[in-house]
């Protein structure tokens, strides 16, 4: 196991234990704000749909970056036994590129999240793979495979689901500056993507971001480079490949944005509630059916 940075350190009190699925702005969000009632994290890594928001998220620990995102630091594990040592040892949260059902050999988490927001991919049963699954965004239902859902639509954003459906995909992003989905730019083909334009940089329309499979990928309007995948990144056909951010002075591209501010909080609410209730249902006095 790595050593801890300091060698006299002892490990910490057992915490709780999240695992999230995902290393994209709202998967982010919500990490900050289980470290901050407490809980030890993990993000797992996955490749679909690539991050364009990296500023705004942990995902680029995975390339040996430590990011600090609203005061709370990341660090990567690469293997299970960096991992237990960040957690044992360490007020970071974890970043992977392990999957679940490695994480799951290790340690049943307390709370499952998936905030991989794969809006056009079937989703499977996360329950009984921890002791509480909670699915943000489309294609959840509550009973079937998750056990709490939490709407992330910008409209809708935080809205608890404890029972049903979340609301389908529709194509509708955030309006920013007056523009909605024309600030995006989708992959037409698979390839590998390079770029050295960097997250921040202030461009023009048809100005070349970067290139996927050798063809010139160009900004859709003037504005701030809000979002784009990082150099070197595999592409797939169909996914959002980077965003502008029309808005000028007013730009934001860091941080953690209002809507993921409050899917994170309903997360950590709804885990919370969810955890007393079933806690007050089996304390000594309550009536449990047999």
């Amino acid at each position: 196991m790595r050593a801890p940075e300091d060698p006299d350190a002892q490990p910490r009190r057992k915490r709780p234990l999240v695992v999230i699925l995902g290393t994209n702005e709202i998967a982010s969000a919500v990490a900050v704000h289980m470290h901050r009632i407490g809980w030890a994290v993990v993000l797992s890594h996955d490749s679909f749909p690539p991050v364009i928001r990296r500023q705004m998220a942990f995902h680029d620990t995975l390339y040996g970056e430590r990011i600090t995102l609203d005061g709370v630091t990341s660090e990567r594990a690469e293997t299970a036994l960096e991992l237990l040592a960040i957690l044992d040892y360490s007020a970071h949260i974890a970043v992977t590129p392990l999957q679940f059902h490695d994480l799951v050999a290790l340690r049943a988490p307390d709370a499952l999240v998936d905030a991989r927001m794969q809006k056009y991919r079937a989703t499977p049963d996360l329950r009984h793979l921890a002791g509480l699954a909670v699915g943000l965004g489309p294609n959840f239902a509550v009973g079937r495979n998750c056990d709490i859902a939490i709407e992330t639509k910008p409209s809708e954003a935080g809205r608890i689901v404890h029972s049903g459906e979340t609301e389908a995909a529709d194509h509708v992003p955030l309006v920013l500056g007056g523009v909605g989905e024309e600030r995006f730019v989708y992959s037409a083909r698979p390839g590998l993507w390079h770029t050295a334009i960097d997250i921040g940089q202030r461009v023009f329309k048809d100005f070349v971001v970067g290139h996927l499979g050798g063809e010139p990928i160009t900004a859709p309007l003037d504005g701030v480079l809000r979002g784009v995948v990082r150099d070197g990144a595999q592409i797939p056909c169909g996914v959002k490949v980077l965003e502008i951010d029309p808005r000028g002075r007013t730009a934001r591209w860091t941080g953690i944005d209002e809507r993921s501010a409050l899917v994170a909080s309903a997360v950590s609410r709804a885990i919370r509630v969810k955890l007393a209730e079933r806690a007050a249902a089996l304390s000594p006095g309550s009536f449990v059916a047999q």
